[in-house]
């Protein structure tokens, strides 16, 4: 809703007005509280009102803040009180992402609570008779609180119910390794307005410290509006196996929160270390002997049904997460974002289903070949990034523009408002969709398979990928890329209407890929894709 105050203003009485809010606020932008200059940023600054008109806010001048104009173009709240709360967690993104060595890509309770100066004290308590007694020391504060320590009648699993100093908590990476997704806007609205909240966040006693595992969006929200105790339910000693089965089951089979399939790899990762670990203890070997292969620890843990796939979910996640991967950028981890081209579930579906085969696993020693290089788990996770990062160097990087995301793209075409949609972004997003990365993902995999018979050489079919490749075969598997990349269909927006209009099944691009045509008869390419033809490089 525009200000009528504003509007009447002329020139003059609008610039004092932005020298006075300049000073209420210490030259600082209302909404990222960084600096504003008015003569580096004259004409790139804005007022608006701190409580939207909508919401019973005044037009007056107690009711004015003056912001940049980027950040009130992409504000996430019309209340500027809540977009200066969610820019905060921005920058703690925005801090990630200088650093991706940190290890996950989506900021976490743990980063908030960086921010905020918690997860710094470990939990001094005790138990007697039924009652845990603690106290918050480093505080400031000495007396010593109590609470009976309850039971849980099902699982028998011991807990109570403390409100927490930020200062002494820490988020649990081990059974909840999710990063924040875009429900913390709207719980941080939710909290703003003063709407309590209903679930309390869970944590566990571990090593000393309180760790939450489940409820991390609530406490997120909560500290980003200042708040500096949160009420927990705490469970005291734990069996950390059933907490980790429980916490998965609520999003996967239960469906209770939105566990995405890169989180259950994490969590299966988790799970597979910890199996290692527990085949070590129970053979008497010391934490760096691996002299024991895949198959001994799935007949060890021959009563757990899920042993075979923690360990290729293991793999999936080592490949997936790693430092070195260029394409990790550009998935869509949450399924929820505009902004990137693949999502978690397609890559799932095509990469890590084409090249991983989900029922190997390997008879020789976990440490086999290691002082080589030659090692077959390590040697398939680092060609697979390998092959990643050609894809991501020939397709995404420098290509791709987030910002222009994808999001109604082809409708965008059709409507004639794709001014600002390059032909490489098209070509990226275009390539990027689920039903074609599958089938050009085939044609790789025939790269590869011709290579090996056209030299005579062995290979094993299921895990080509355990095996060094040479220097030809990158070269083959580049210009196949580079040649599919330039084909004229990607960039033809004659087709958004057409083939592109929506999603298509995997045999509709396998026909026009085998044939050149639809499966109506609809001329696509000049000619069928050839692959061998295809690895030819100018």
């Amino acid at each position: 809703m525009s200000s009528k105050y504003l509007s009447s203003l002329n020139q003059n009485d609008y610039d004092n007005l932005t020298t006075t809010l300049h000073k209420i606020q210490n030259g600082k932008c209302y909404i990222c509280q960084k600096e504003i200059d008015l003569d580096i940023h004259k004409g790139h600054t804005n007022i608006d009102h701190i409580e939207p008109l909508a919401n019973g806010g005044k037009d007056q001048n107690v009711n004015f803040a003056l912001t940049h104009e980027s950040c009130n173009k992409s504000k996430q709240d019309a209340d500027l009180r809540v977009a200066r709360v969610l820019a905060v967690l921005k920058d703690v993104q925005e801090e990630i992402d200088r650093h991706p060595d940190n290890g996950n890509r989506t900021a976490s309770l743990k980063h908030v609570l960086e921010k905020f100066d918690g997860s710094k004290f470990d939990f001094q308590y005790k138990i007697e008779s039924g009652v845990i007694k603690y106290s918050f020391p480093q505080l400031g504060n000495s007396n010593i609180l109590s609470f009976p320590l309850m039971e849980d009648a099902l699982s028998k699993e011991k807990y109570a119910f403390i409100e927490v100093p930020i200062e002494y908590i820490f988020h649990d990476e081990l059974i909840n390794p999710r990063g924040i997704n875009s429900s913390i806007n709207l719980l941080v609205k939710e909290f703003f307005k003063g709407n309590p909240q209903l679930h309390l966040s869970l944590a566990r006693i571990d090593g000393g410290r309180i760790k939450i595992f489940d409820g991390q969006h609530k406490a997120v929200a909560q500290i980003l509006l200042g708040i500096k105790k949160i009420p927990v339910r705490v469970f005291v000693a734990p069996n950390v196996d059933r907490l980790i089965e429980t916490n998965t089951n609520a999003g996967s089979k239960l469906r209770q929160i939105a566990f995405d399939k890169s989180i259950m790899r994490q969590l299966h990762n988790t799970l597979y270390a910890e199996r290692i670990r527990q085949y070590q203890e129970d053979h008497h070997l010391c934490e760096d002997d691996y002299n024991f292969s895949e198959v001994q620890v799935v007949e060890h843990f021959r009563g757990e049904a899920n042993i075979k796939k923690y360990i290729i979910d293991s793999t999936k996640h080592q490949i997936t997460y790693s430092s070195e991967n260029k394409l990790k950028d550009y998935i869509d981890f949450e399924g929820k974002a505009k902004e990137l081209p693949i999502s978690y579930s397609s890559y799932e579906k095509t990469f890590l289903a084409k090249f991983l085969d989900s029922k190997l696993i390997l008879s020789s020693d976990i440490n086999d070949k290691i002082d080589e290089g030659k090692n077959p788990r390590e040697l398939e996770q680092k060609q697979l990034i390998h092959l990643l990062n050609i894809i991501a160097e020939e397709i995404y990087i420098d290509r791709f523009n987030p910002e222009v995301g994808v999001f109604r793209i082809e409708q965008r075409i059709i409507d004639q408002k794709d001014s600002d949609i390059t032909d490489d972004h098209l070509v990226a997003y275009r390539m990027a969709k689920e039903e074609i990365m599958y089938n050009w993902l085939q044609y790789v995999k025939m790269v590869i398979v011709n290579y090996f018979i056209n030299t005579g050489k062995m290979y094993n079919k299921d895990a080509e990928f355990q095996q060094e490749f040479p220097d030809q075969l990158w070269i083959n598997i580049t210009g196949f890329l580079r040649n599919l990349r330039d084909l004229p269909l990607w960039k033809d927006k004659s087709l958004s209407s057409t083939i592109f209009s929506g999603k298509q099944n995997y045999g509709y691009w396998e026909t026009i890929f085998r044939t050149s045509e639809t499966p109506n008869g609809v001329q696509v390419l000049i000619k069928p894709l050839n692959y061998v033809d295809m690895i030819k490089r100018d």
